[in-house]
């Protein structure tokens, strides 16, 4: 990755910094019009008007040494001194937070995606097609395609990603997953409990006691958090629960797959745990609206799965209007959600989950955040992780309004221009 360096954007024609004040505009989304934000050594350490950047520029000598810039040519439109990138009027917002992905797999499901096309219903006994394809690919297959996709976050403006285990299912093929995404991400997560395996189609609880014991001790050491798909087809509540307070007991933070198919316990579940996030949320009674808006559990919301798989889409406004926290994710996976593309999430999410643009743009980068209790990315104030998307649009509105158009014109990852 390219060397961060000091680094003045100016001319922002509007920055959402997701920090609001008195003074800024887009309530959450604290915008500030005609803008302009210092990166140092791969943080933010000044953000204001462009009118007052000059102070911020000058700085004792932060902008004296071109050979600590990274002066890779700025994107079409856009003007740089060694240490001042001007970006003609456009917006700049905070790197997307992509807080649930399945990256580390092999082969792909284009028949069952067609199939679905023609009607033939969703089920999640399908994952069990990827594990295979999965178990029989090498370190280095799975090393190289993963590299592809974090090439292809970036180039969307994803910044900070966590990637979910799963498709190994097995003690040896788990560890490796959770290892080959450690080497790409801290925010790694443990699925041994995405659905029980062929092998103990007979005997799904003598896999959960894999899962907790064998497996959980090999996995834990990589992975950052717990999950487990609450979901029939998948794991009961009392298999999910034992899964999830097992990683809990050695330090994993606890995420839960819940409500996608149906009604169920998964969103209970995951507010009685704590859970720093449930995901799906698709089908929802109203004392599951009220204990997400009542508790700080997330509710991470994955428009490209109902996109890909026909089912109807989450109701983001029944969850804001009740006090819930919302966040976007893409749920890339070769099953049920074949993208990495936050934009396209939140041009759905705006059209069909009845989100504003403000709030599918907040969800996607500090509800992201959020969902993965982290405080340094989602948001541009001094003292947070410089990661920052350039938009070749004047307004975060167009990413729902220009719909499937490239808008991502450069993406800025701790300081340094990865895409």
């Amino acid at each position: 990755m390219p060397r961060a360096g000091r680094t003045l954007i100016t001319n922002i024609g509007e920055l959402v910094t997701n920090d609001p004040a008195p003074d800024r505009d887009g309530g959450p989304l604290g915008i500030i019009r005609d803008a302009a934000v210092r990166l140092e050594d791969g943080r933010i350490t000044w953000v204001g008007s462009r009118a007052s950047s000059g102070a911020a520029a000058a700085g004792g000598d932060a902008y004296r040494d071109a050979a600590d810039l990274d002066t890779r040519p700025a994107s079409p439109g856009a003007t740089r001194s060694p240490d001042i990138v001007d970006v003609g009027g456009r917006a700049v917002i905070p790197g997307f937070v992509d807080s649930h992905t399945h990256l580390v797999f092999g082969g792909d499901r284009a028949e069952e995606f067609a199939a679905r096309m023609a009607g033939r219903r969703y089920e999640a006994g399908g994952i069990r097609t990827t594990v295979a394809a999965t178990r029989a690919a090498t370190d280095d297959e799975l090393r190289a395609r993963l590299a592809e996709f974090v090439a292809g976050l970036h180039g969307q403006g994803t910044t900070t990603f966590e990637i979910k285990s799963g498709y190994g299912l097995s003690v040896a093929d788990e560890e490796r997953l959770v290892r080959l995404a450690r080497e790409v991400t801290a925010e790694v997560t443990f699925l041994g409990a995405h659905v029980v395996p062929a092998e103990f189609a007979e005997s799904p609880d003598a896999y959960v006691d894999l899962v907790v014991g064998e497996m959980l001790d090999a996995c834990a050491s990589h992975a950052k958090w717990i999950d487990a798909f609450c979901e029939r087809g998948a794991f009961t509540a009392e298999q999910s629960r034992r899964v999830l307070e097992a990683g809990a007991a050695v330090g994993l933070g606890v995420r839960v797959h819940g409500n996608q198919l149906g009604e169920g316990d998964g969103v209970r579940l995951a507010v009685e745990l704590g859970a720093a996030s449930v995901d799906h949320c698709t089908f929802l009674s109203d004392a599951d609206v009220a204990a997400l808006a009542a508790s700080d559990t997330v509710a991470t919301l994955l428009p490209g799965v109902e996109f890909s798989t026909r089912q109807p889409y989450p109701d983001a406004r029944r969850l804001i209007d009740a006090g819930a926290t919302v966040a976007l994710a893409s749920d890339c996976n070769p099953g049920s959600s074949f993208t990495s593309s936050m934009p396209f999430c939140i041009a759905v999410a705006v059209r069909d989950m009845r989100m504003t643009p403000a709030e599918a743009v907040w969800a996607s980068t500090a509800g992201g955040a959020a969902a993965l209790r982290r405080t340094d990315v989602g948001v541009i104030r001094p003292g947070a992780r410089a990661d920052l998307v350039l938009l070749d649009a004047p307004s975060h509105v167009h990413l729902a309004y220009r719909p499937g158009v490239p808008l991502v014109a450069s993406v800025w990852k701790d300081g340094a221009l990865v895409a």
